[in-house]
This record gives C-alpha cells, structure tokens and sequence, in this order.
C-alpha cells in the first residue's frame, strides 16, 4: 500500500472536505519530527462536515472511536494545523459513535443487552465531552422551563480557559 493522503481517510466516497483534511493530516505526518510522525502515521479519520455559526462556519471531523485517545495525544497540533489550513475556521475532533434503539417487544429478538455506552444519553454527554476537549467539564446543570424547553450549563476548567475562550458559540451550535 502506498502512502499518500487516501490512507488517512478509511470512507467509500469522500467529499472534497474529507480529502482536503486528509491530505493535511498526512503532508503534517510526513512533515514532523519523527515522534509525531509516528504517531499520526496509523490515524485516520471517517468522515467530516461544516456547520453553519452565525456567519462563520466550522469543520466538525469524525474520528473513530478506537482512536480517540490517540488523535487526543495530538489534538493541539492536528487543530492548529487544520485551522491555519481552512482560513480560520473552527475544527473539532468528535469520535465516531453509536446510539442503540431501547428494546422493546417489537425488536428483542436475538438481541443483547444494551450496553449504557450506546444509549442516548451517554452519547450525548460524550459528545459533549469530545466538543470542547482541550478543557474539562466541572459542572453541568439542566435546567427546565416551565415551557417544556432545557437549558444546559456547562462549566469549564478554568486552567484551560484559554484554549476554548473564542469557540464557546461554536461548542453550542454544534452540540445543539
């Protein structure tokens, strides 16, 4: 298999986005030193989207969810690259996950259990978590209007107010 920019993208048919990601993860790969060479060398994304904020926009790309952590090890430098890369645009890292119907009389047939990872929730909550990684989440609070509607607060760790501070607007349209 020959290395070029096809390798960092396992899709059937990628968009030109998801090319163009792709093809600056493997030049960064093949243009750093050889500890971060190694590590970008056996990560791959599988998939990419731009959102709509406001007037901006923003590139969300997904990786899979074996990977997360590693793509975590190098997130500062693979963000800063993609950023510089697409005119200023936000980039986020999110995993790639999945969310598992309840099982109901209708469809419990030779199924196991649902595992808590894959319910609704908890995908959620680690999507959210995947959003606004550099920093941590403190608190989180849910509160109900009388109308029905739900407002989340989440507060970060101040020690990383820095890394996050301009993409707080970004962090909110793209969970919601």
């Amino acid at each position: 298999m020959s290395l070029t920019s096809q390798t960092k993208i396992i899709k059937q048919n990628p968009t030109r986005l998801e090319l163009k990601i792709a093809q600056v993860i493997f030049d960064l790969q093949s243009a750093s030193d050889a500890d971060l060479s190694k590590k970008l060398k056996e990560l791959y994304i599988v998939g990419a989207k731009e959102i709509k904020i406001g007037e901006r926009r923003a590139i969300i790309v997904f990786v899979p969810y074996p990977k997360l952590v590693q793509f975590q090890a190098v997130h500062n430098v693979v963000v800063s690259e993609l950023e510089k890369k697409f005119a200023g645009k936000h980039v986020m890292l999110l995993a790639q996950r999945r969310i598992l119907n309840k099982i109901t009389k209708k469809n419990r047939t030779k199924r196991q259990k649902r595992p808590m990872s894959r319910t609704l929730s908890a995908v959620h909550n680690a999507i959210l978590e995947d959003l606004v990684f550099p920093a941590q989440i403190v608190d989180k609070r849910i509160r109900v209007r009388v109308d029905g509607t739900r407002l989340f607060k989440v507060s970060l760790d101040p020690a990383k107010k820095s890394f996050v501070e301009d993409k707080l607007e970004t962090f909110t349209s793209a969970f919601y």
